[in-house]
């Protein structure tokens, strides 16, 4: 099978690895046309993915005509905002049948959609062709085979199902949902609390904070999924808990590793500088913010980094306006219901 994948950063280059040694034939795409050459002649990714050696029977090029002829796959691993950009370059150059499988995870600041709209306004009548691939996944960790397991949903489940067969390995896992809504929320937006546990790690705060900040951070997740049409269970599996676990607690992280610099009192500037690559949840935090706006949902974590990142509040005032928020229930059920038998009780 040809197959291609469209961006050279760690994730791409992990990804491409994979499906060389299932002995597909693969391109992996780089914008630069230097680095495509050196990645090509030293069989490894220095920048994005050093010490990880690439099959022999990936081509990697700066020629995206060539990459994409005749390609069954077409794997999507730029950075989330650079998609509508790459898929208007696709456009002309897509095999009308290959199915389309985006790796980025976020949401676009402008429109405020979720990227496999993007790509479905981006390359018209794809829609039954695109899949999303999400789950708990360091590039670092998958480009070595250590054991991964991840999630494909889709709004066609045979071309989910065709994207489950071709990643699959014995050190990947791959799971099918039908759930496009909630997988791509819950890939995104896990890089906001991923950016806050790293800032309470800055701050010199435990595992105690650390927890919170996961289980608070995966109910607002959910709460907005749920108002956007995502099954509440979703966010218990891979593409929720899952991805959200990971990213938190793992040095992988560069949204946690850019969190942990902000804590520590360096400007957002300096910080995105240092990390080197793109930290998608500064992004995803701006769209997430103004997306829970419009939909009326309470994300109390999420408004707090978005002041930090945008209007230079202060980590430790955030903290505080976290923990001295007015007391509710933990569970907004539990809330309803009792409200509900309240009044039951008064009525009669």
């Amino acid at each position: 099978m040809n197959c291609v994948v469209i961006g050279a950063g760690s994730w791409g280059t992990a990804l491409a690895r994979l499906l060389a040694l299932k002995s597909y034939s693969v391109r992996l795409w780089d914008v630069v046309p230097e680095s495509a050459v050196e990645i090509q002649e030293l069989r490894e990714n220095r920048r994005y993915l050093p010490g990880v050696v690439i099959p022999s029977n990936v081509l990697v090029t700066n020629d995206l005509a060539e990459s994409v002829h005749e390609s069954e796959l077409v794997v999507l691993a730029v950075p989330s905002h650079a998609i509508r950009e790459v898929c208007g370059l696709l456009r002309p150059l897509l095999p009308p049948s290959a199915t389309i499988v985006n790796v980025a995870k976020g949401i676009e600041t402008e429109t405020l959609l979720r990227m496999s709209q993007v790509v479905e306004e981006a390359l018209e009548d794809t829609a039954s062709r695109i899949v999303t691939l999400s789950g708990p996944s360091h590039a670092e960790e998958v480009g070595r085979d250590i054991p991964t397991t991840v999630v494909v949903a889709a709004k066609s489940a045979s071309a989910a199902e065709k994207a489950q067969d071709w990643f699959m390995t014995p050190r990947f896992r791959v799971y099918t949902n039908p759930d496009l809504v909630g997988v791509e929320l819950g890939g995104a937006l896990k890089n906001i609390i991923a950016l806050c546990a790293g800032i309470s790690d800055g701050l010199g705060f435990g595992d105690n904070t650390r927890a919170a900040l996961i289980t608070r951070g995966l109910a607002e997740i959910a709460r907005l999924g749920v108002a956007m049409g995502a099954n509440a269970l979703t966010f218990a599996g891979l593409a929720g808990v899952g991805d959200l676990i990971v990213t938190c607690t793992s040095l992988h992280s560069r949204n946690r590793r850019a969190g942990i610099a902000l804590g520590q009192g360096k400007p957002l500037d300096q910080v995105l500088e240092e990390v080197g690559m793109v930290v998608e949840g500064v992004r995803t935090t701006k769209a997430a913010y103004h997306l829970a706006q419009s939909r009326g949902v309470e994300m109390p974590i999420s408004g707090e980094a978005y002041k930090i990142l945008f209007e230079g509040q202060n980590p430790a005032v955030g903290v505080a306006n976290l923990m001295l928020r007015g007391k509710t229930h933990e569970v907004e059920e539990v809330a309803l219901s009792s409200a509900q038998g309240t009044v039951c009780r008064e009525d009669r």
